[in-house]
């Protein structure tokens, strides 16, 4: 059943209510009303891209830029609406390797995690054969070929819209903005959760259990603006907003192929040899040759015409003290690189200035521990100089992956993590090992702001699978509190 809680403020009582309608939670409210639970699902946005919604993804930006209100999308299906659709599980190693920065990394288990990777795969419309490379692996030893697979992508919002219409027991109420979880310390649970419309009226929702799937950085500052959560001084309070990661997109600089390399999609991922030798993060790191030429900003389309007219030119060489640029056919090298959780470095906190709806906003701080600088610049040389060992040609690299004085060359990938880690307990976290908060009976959080660790690969197939595993914890507990 769907319902616009603009016109309609209908609100029954569920035996769980779950915030947030992305790949999360739609996922996880679907398998719990298979399970026979009666389910409400909140979507602060409508079915369709709005203003009035996107405006209240802004936030403060501290140190690098995680472009916050433009990556993510607030309508049902979420950041899935912009998905490209690349999917890579995570390895053992990522459950047992122990991180440089000193915290612990999952609580569970590999084989605990993986089981529910078949189910994943099916949801996310993944071909039946999984993982593969198109080319063979870096001779050396240090890189192997990248085994992947490619989504539709799958639009969470259009491909299970049909079904959660026709359920009678999953109520979606849509244009519906949580803007307060009501924590109860006498009974150590959230006792309702309070919702409103853009016009500001507010109504109550009650339930057994609450689930915020909210995003990374949503999910921390709705537990932050809670005043009755904050007073309660719960240990893993603490730890909210913390730990912020993201997949490091890092210009490593250009390469020229070897004679008759085809090397327009070559993409290698690091080796645990590599790893443990260097002490480095885990990553993609892609050859690939520039279709063509993109700028952005205001001034774009005079700017993309400057460059390619240098390029046709052949002047393009005397054009880079104005600006630096690459002509199509260039062969450029990115990454997605796994950041490392740090207490004291990346974060999501509260700013001073309040949103439309009267929650204070997000200060976003997105920084590089020494861990992360130390990960780009060993890694860089260490694919540079296997590249031209291998025979495939030679590497470039950015004058900042030598020189320590330089800033490095980082964009982010849209992939936020890690605001509400789980871990053994709140000395270290935010939410056990079954997503629920530490010292809270009835609040769970879904999504990759529960990763203790990023990996080296796309968050959405794994926070799909951590919803299936909450359903089946959910499922048990039936509709008990």
């Amino acid at each position: 059943m769907l319902r616009d809680f603009q016109t309609d403020k209908t609100l029954g009582e569920y035996d769980v209510c779950v915030v947030g309608g992305g790949p999360a939670g739609i996922t996880l409210a679907l398998k719990l009303v298979e399970n026979g639970l009666r389910v409400a699902l909140l979507e602060a946005g409508g079915l369709a891209y709005s203003e009035a919604s996107q405006s209240l993804y802004a936030v403060e930006k501290q140190g690098l830029d995680l472009y916050a209100e433009t990556t993510r999308l607030r309508y049902l299906g979420g950041t899935s609406n912009h998905w490209s659709g690349r999917c890579r599980p995570f390895e053992a190693a990522d459950f047992t390797t122990p991180l440089p920065t000193g915290l612990p990394g999952w609580p569970i288990s590999f084989e605990e995690f993986n089981r529910t990777l078949p189910a994943a795969m099916k949801i996310l419309d993944l071909p039946e054969i999984g993982f593969s490379a198109t080319h063979a692996d870096m001779p050396g030893g240090l890189f192997s070929a990248d085994r992947h697979a490619q989504s539709a992508p799958t639009r969470f919002g259009e491909k299970y819209l049909a079904a959660m219409k026709s359920s009678p027991t999953l109520h979606v109420h849509v244009n519906c903005n949580l803007v307060d979880l009501v924590f109860d310390p006498g009974s150590g649970a959230v006792s309702h959760l309070v919702v409103a419309d853009y016009g500001g009226q507010r109504a109550r929702i009650k339930a057994g259990r609450y689930v915020l799937a909210t995003g990374a950085i949503e999910n921390a500052r709705l537990l932050l603006n809670s005043a009755s959560l904050k007073s309660a001084a719960l240990p893993a309070f603490r730890w909210v907003g913390r730990c912020l990661m993201e997949h490091l997109n890092v210009d490593l600089g250009t390469f020229m192929a070897a004679e008759g390399l085809q090397a327009n999609d070559l993409q290698y991922f690091t080796s645990q040899a590599l790893v443990t030798r260097e002490g480095v993060g885990r990553g993609n790191i892609a050859f690939g040759k520039l279709a063509e030429v993109v700028s952005y900003g205001r001034t774009a389309a005079i700017k993309t015409f400057m460059k390619n007219l240098a390029c046709n030119l052949g002047v393009a060489d005397k054009a880079q003290f104005i600006t630096h640029f690459q002509c199509p056919g260039a062969g450029t090298i990115g990454t997605l690189l796994e950041q490392f959780p740090s207490a004291q470095g990346s974060r999501v906190e509260l700013a001073d200035v309040r949103d439309a709806l009267g929650l204070r906003k997000a200060r976003v701080i997105w920084t590089l521990a020494p861990e992360d600088k130390q990960t780009i610049r060993r890694l860089s040389l260490a694919v540079a100089k296997n590249f031209a060992e291998a025979g495939l040609g030679f590497v470039k690299l950015h004058p900042a992956m030598t020189n320590e004085a330089l800033d490095l060359p980082v964009s982010p990938h849209a992939h936020h993590m890690g605001t509400t880690r789980m871990a053994s307990s709140a000395e270290w976290g935010v939410v056990d090992e079954n997503c629920r908060m530490f010292g809270v009976r009835n609040l769970y959080i879904a999504g990759s702001s529960v990763f203790p660790t990023g990996g080296g690969g796309n968050p959405t197939m794994p926070l799909i699978q951590l919803a299936l595993r909450l359903s089946e914890h959910m499922g048990r507990l039936g509709a008990r509190m």
